[in-house]
């Protein structure tokens, strides 16, 4: 399967809006994002995407269809991170794969091609509740590494409650 990750122009906002709701759609028995009275689950960062310089949205596709997508945030200062040290890291923000496209790659191969174009520190977070987005990092970050190779702890404070890697690429 070709897997390809592509920035998402402005032009373009719509199709992750749209995938932002099948997003929240599937992690909201995690997080418990709920519909609003329009029968949408909103996400107040959409145009940040394109307005805050160190945001990256990027469309994944397997074999040219629209598989996910990936929410990536480059060079952040310590100050903003959860358990990483560097003075700036890569964050992976929001990450989702289609469920036709689970358990065949595609996530993994998205992940990888992402910590080579962005080298550097990472920290990649999710939701205490979410075991199945645990499972997965620590399957993906433990492959990449090469086993051990990072840092894994649960943060449990005033800002993130959950599961935290940090590892280098």
């Amino acid at each position: 399967m070709n897997i390809q990750l592509s920035l998402v122009p402005y032009e373009d906002k719509s199709i992750l809006s749209n995938l932002l709701q099948l997003y929240r759609y599937d992690s909201s028995e995690y997080d418990g994002h709920v519909l609003n009275g329009h029968g949408l689950y909103m996400y107040k960062y959409l145009d940040h995407q394109w307005t805050d310089e160190y945001r990256r949205p990027f469309l994944v596709k397997a074999d040219g269809e629209i598989a996910g997508f990936v929410l990536v945030s480059l060079d952040i200062p310590r100050e903003y991170m959860k358990l990483s040290t560097a003075e700036q890291t890569n964050s992976i923000g929001d990450f989702f794969i289609m469920r036709k496209y689970r358990r065949k790659g595609v996530g993994k191969e998205a992940a990888f091609s992402l910590f080579q174009q962005f080298r550097g520190s990472w920290e990649i977070r999710q939701t205490l509740a979410n075991k199945p987005a645990y499972e997965f990092w620590k399957r993906v970050i433990a492959q990449y590494t090469g086993e051990g190779a990072y840092q894994e702890e649960i943060v449990r404070n005033d800002k993130w409650d959950g599961p935290v890697f940090v590892f280098q690429s």
